[in-house]
């Protein structure tokens, strides 16, 4: 009888693997929405750069000057004066987007060291 029980896990011992399970399922959870996050920064913030790039570029040209814009997957003719409006828009937008995605980063990370500090988990480096 004793070999029986003892290669089953006793009520508190499953209840100890369940946790434990659901911890890791939780801290999972938590660094793949934080990488997550990171490449959408990565992404935005290359795009961001783009943009002032063009717009560095297209500033010293005169706004009746022919210049082409890809949209849509079609490539465009326009002035100057036409483009750099809406590439200034843009790139606002896109400051805007970075600002709050990194706010978002910041949250996630926040909850994931109070979740860590609550729950007494540790984590280990292999």
């Amino acid at each position: 009888m004793s070999s029986a029980s003892a290669s089953q896990p006793s009520g508190a011992q499953a209840a100890q693997q369940r946790k434990q399970a659901e911890l890791q399922n939780t801290y999972s959870n938590y660094k793949s929405t934080l990488q997550q996050l990171a490449q959408k920064i990565g992404d935005v913030e290359t795009d961001a750069e783009e943009h002032k790039l063009v717009l560095e570029s297209l500033t010293p040209v005169p706004a009746d000057r022919k210049c082409f814009r890809m949209i849509n997957g079609v490539l465009v003719e326009r002035t100057v004066g036409d483009v750099r409006p809406s590439l200034e828009t843009n790139a606002e937008g896109l400051k805007k987007v970075l600002d709050g995605l990194v706010k978002e980063y910041k949250r996630v990370q926040d909850e994931m060291d109070s979740w860590k500090t609550k729950n007494n988990v540790q984590v280990v480096q292999q």
